[in-house]
């Protein structure tokens, strides 16, 4: 039977690289479009390739197919084909190609192409009389929505059909909603998420990002975090933790614990086994909660390009073959890999020719510049390839574990969000502030047992208060000392400013200031580096050299000062705090450490000079 083709140009009044993020979006296309979810399997192939068959109901009709990965290049193009095995189809391809429109390139032009052929005579009139008629009209509605969204005349790409509630439901939808205000993480957002988890389309709340949301609505990150976290509290939202693939960032284990999440887990799709890193690939993220929006199991579209927006290529280049694309990447840090199992090459791209991609027996390399504004890709293998080139940016929007975990929301909320005992997370980084009162013995002695113990209660809220301000939480206490975790430094090193600048004050509060000099005195030691996260005496807590370092360097400190490790200095944030102050250079034999320890001072009297100056 013949393949039937139909084209559909469409015109937007904003550049493509605005356009692409919807109309790339097969998942979030083909829901609005009323199409059905579908169960996907992933079958391994001995040439290390992953065979793709889905199954799904659509009216009357069982459909099964073979899903061929879907190529693409970023804001230019991509083609999406099945092969049919059951149902009136044998075969449907859908190309998109957008292009710069208009004098200054600030529109663009759009051509869709659908091509399909039928299975049987049932199909075959089907692609005569009403498919296509059907999909006319259905994306119709849908480019009419794009264009106003692009345009800035909606909130949403497409009209979402939220589900109904019962009473019952939309009863407990307020309540939540009124328990969350009455917090003091609501931050005015309370009736804003529950719009978002109740009536938003089902791709935008099986998982839940708090980061994205807080860059779509245009809200400090903590808040949104903060927000999501009551709400699980609530009610309103379940959370889940998601074990993501090193390679395509998919989540291949998902757990409601920490408790219940496994040491590793298997990524069909790119055929690897993988550990988990807290600091990596672990992320918390969220959904409604079962009891408020059941969210089916299924995918929209498996492979579509925004499904991985990392990725800015993907592309199938048969064996012994080479492709030369259109295509400009900014600078940045880029990684080269095969969607199939193998090995991946970084690096950092600064402009110019981007080099050219050689796919290799088992190997992947980065040569020679190509032309400017291309991108050639070589595969000298014995097997067809499909070749990615992706961003490092999906970063950005992963709640990975290490920050979640030191924030002090989390550990006030979730307290028993634990690991098994017995078991362990590696974290790649993480920066600990250690902090102790000087001369406590001597407080206890002067102003008493009951008052002293009051004022050390009080010191540990301070200190509460300022390590939020700054995003990180306090670990644990120690007699009179504090464990803080951060995950940036340059976070603790503003938050030890300002506890140090804020003690006079503290001090005041609590009439403790006598002939000038202040009764309390901060002793701070900051440092970062690799750990483990482990449970502790029902905390998570933190264990490795790292801790060690920073208990040390605390122990360094006189009182009204910062000491600061030399590593963690070389910290872009850490260094523009430093270069506004007066520091010194010092170094000391540190217990359980062979070498001496360089690092930095920030003393009490240059910091309070330095602080007049601010």
């Amino acid at each position: 039977m013949r393949v039937h083709r139909h084209e559909w140009v469409w015109s937007f009044d904003a550049p493509p690289e605005e356009v692409w993020p919807i109309l790339s979006d097969t998942a979030r296309f083909n829901e609005a479009a009323g199409l059905p979810k579908h169960e996907i399997t992933e079958t391994p192939q001995d040439d290390g390739s992953v065979l793709f068959t889905a199954v799904a109901k659509q009216g009357p009709f069982t459909l099964a197919w073979r899903e061929e990965p879907v190529n693409w290049v970023a804001n230019k193009w991509f083609e999406h084909r099945r092969h049919f095995t059951k149902g009136p189809l044998k075969t449907l391809c859908a190309t998109l190609e957008i292009e710069p429109a208009g004098p200054d390139g600030a529109q663009s032009r759009v051509l869709y192409v659908l091509e399909a052929e039928a299975a049987n005579l049932f199909g075959e009139l089907a692609l005569r009389t009403v498919f296509f008629k059907s999909v006319d009209k259905t994306f119709g509605a849908l480019v009419g929505s794009t264009a106003e969204f692009v345009r800035g005349e909606r909130d949403t790409p497409f009209e979402a059909v939220p589900p109904s509630f019962d009473e019952a439901t939309k009863q407990r939808i307020s309540r939540a909603v009124e328990a969350i205000n009455a917090t003091p993480h609501a931050h005015g957002l309370a009736e804003r998420l529950a719009t978002h988890a109740t009536t938003g389309q089902e791709v935008d709340v099986v998982k839940i990002r708090p980061l994205a949301l807080a860059r779509r609505w245009d809200a400090r990150p903590r808040d949104v975090i903060e927000v999501c976290l009551e709400a699980t509290r609530a009610g309103l939202l379940d959370l889940r933790w998601d074990i993501l693939c090193p390679r395509c960032r998919v989540a291949k284990s998902i757990s409601s614990g920490l408790d219940e999440m496994p040491t590793g887990a298997h990524c069909g799709t790119c055929n690897i086994d993988y550990d988990r890193d807290f600091s990596r690939n672990v992320e918390l993220s969220f959904q409604p909660a079962a009891g408020i929006r059941p969210v089916a199991f299924g995918e929209y579209c498996l492979f579509g390009p925004m499904s991985t927006p990392h990725i800015v290529a993907q592309v199938c280049v048969g064996a012994g073959a080479s492709r030369e694309l259109d295509m400009s990447f900014p600078q940045g840090h880029y990684l080269v890999r095969t969607l199939e199992a193998g090995p991946e090459t970084d690096f950092d791209f600064e402009g110019g020719g981007f080099p050219e991609v050689q796919i290799g027996v088992g190997t992947v390399a980065v040569g020679a510049p190509s032309g400017p504004g291309k991108l050639c890709l070589v595969n000298a293998s014995a097997h067809d390839r499909n070749v990615v080139v992706e961003e490092r940016a999906w970063e950005r929007d992963a709640l990975t574990a290490d920050r979640v975990t030191a924030m002090q929301a989390f550990r006030d909320l979730f307290s028993d969000q634990l690991l098994r005992p017995g078991d362990e997370v590696a974290i790649q980084r993480v920066t600990l502030m250690f902090t102790d009162l000087r001369g406590s013995t001597a407080l206890y002695e002067e102003i008493g047992d009951a008052r002293a113990y009051g004022l050390v209660r009080d010191h540990f809220a301070f200190l509460t208060g300022i390590v939020r301000e700054h995003d990180g939480a306090v670990v644990k206490t120690i007699g009179d000392a504090v464990m803080a975790a951060f995950v940036e430094p340059g976070q603790a090193l503003a938050a030890a400013l300002d506890i140090q600048q804020a003690v006079s004050s503290f001090n005041r509060d609590h009439a403790l200031a006598a002939g000038g000099e202040d009764m309390v005195a901060i002793k701070v030691g900051i440092h970062e580096g690799a750990c483990i996260a482990v449970t502790l005496n029902e905390r998570l807590d933190y264990f490795g050299s790292t801790v060690n370092m920073t208990a040390r360097l605390q122990g360094q400190s006189r009182g009204g000062d910062i000491i600061v490790s030399t590593s963690m200095a070389e910290d872009p944030a850490v260094a523009a705090l430093l270069a506004q102050r007066k520091v010194s250079e010092e170094s000391a034999e540190l217990r359980g450490f062979d070498a001496r320890v360089g690092f930095l001072r920030i003393d009490e009297a240059m910091h309070k000079v330095a602080s007049g100056d601010q």
